[in-house]
């Protein structure tokens, strides 16, 4: 990486900022609008590569966790249809109306 940077800056003012090819754009807003894409493809492209305990652990268990909470502070006679309920009525997927 130094050998790199010296190859870089050779020739230019000492107290200039050193270039590194590839890194940055000339218009900041390019940069994140690229940063902001590549992100929400990674996050939709991780779900699927993660393992099975992991997955769970950040999509399902947290939801579950309050809904066999309130489940236990309830006590009702169905808690396979109340826990059910919870769920939909709490699912942060859900696309809510505009």
């Amino acid at each position: 990486m130094a050998e790199e940077l010296a190859e870089v800056t050779e020739g230019r003012k000492s107290d200039a900022t050193p270039i590194l090819p590839g890194l940055g754009y000339d218009d900041p807003e390019e940069g994140k609008n690229a940063e902001r894409a590549a992100v929400s493809v990674f996050g939709k492209v991780s779900n699927q590569a993660l393992p099975i305990r992991a997955y769970l652990d950040q999509t399902v268990v947290p939801l579950l966790l309050q809904g066999l909470s309130a489940l236990v502070k309830e006590r009702p006679n169905n808690p396979v249809e109340f826990l059910a309920a919870f769920l939909l009525k709490n699912d942060p997927m859900k696309q809510t109306k505009s």
